[in-house]
């Protein structure tokens, strides 16, 4: 069925990447057919600045003189973890502990894709929270932006105050 262009459709798939350096990125969709171009404009308007390759996600999307593309973002799930084995930083932290961690309203102070780790800061609270690269892709985030609104639980660890969850400050409003 060929779909007229301007009409939306609801797809679920899979990142196959995401680029934020570039803008954009492609989503193949579980139902086949062409890659869809999922641009850092509809992902921002989802409230994050990134998304992690292999997450699944729920988008709108509509076919233009250019291919594919994605309209809305209505859904992410992180990608499955390869295997459920906890963190280094986390394996001596009762993992009740860390599910019962609030969810705090915090600014990313610098993330380094390379070094693979960064820093946030809680809103009223001096300490730094330490994010692991890990932590960010098992959240469903592939990056971070200074200055960008999250909402991070985050416990006492190895490293001092250590977030254990990632969210873009939106998903914390809606849950």
């Amino acid at each position: 069925m060929r779909q007229q262009e301007n009409d939306t459709h609801r797809v679920v798939g899979k990142v196959k990447w995401f680029d934020p350096i570039k803008g954009f990125g492609f989503v193949v969709a579980d139902e086949g057919g062409p890659d869809i171009l999922l641009h850092a404009n509809v992902l921002r308007n989802f409230g994050q600045s990134s998304v992690a390759d292999g997450a699944r996600i729920e988008i709108e999307t509509q076919n233009t003189e250019r291919g594919v593309q994605a309209t809305e973002v209505l859904k992410i799930e992180p990608p499955a973890a390869s295997d459920s084995a906890p963190l280094a930083d986390f394996e001596d932290i009762d993992p009740e502990v860390i599910r019962a961690a609030p969810l705090e309203p915090a600014r990313v102070k610098w993330f380094d894709k390379a070094k693979g780790f960064g820093f946030a800061n809680v809103f009223g609270k001096p300490d730094d929270v330490f994010i692991h690269i890990e932590v960010l892709r098992r959240s469903g985030l592939a990056d971070l932006q200074p200055g960008e609104a999250l909402a991070i639980r985050v416990i006492d660890g190895k490293r001092g105050r250590m977030a254990t969850e990632v969210n873009a400050w939106e998903f914390a409003l809606s849950h």
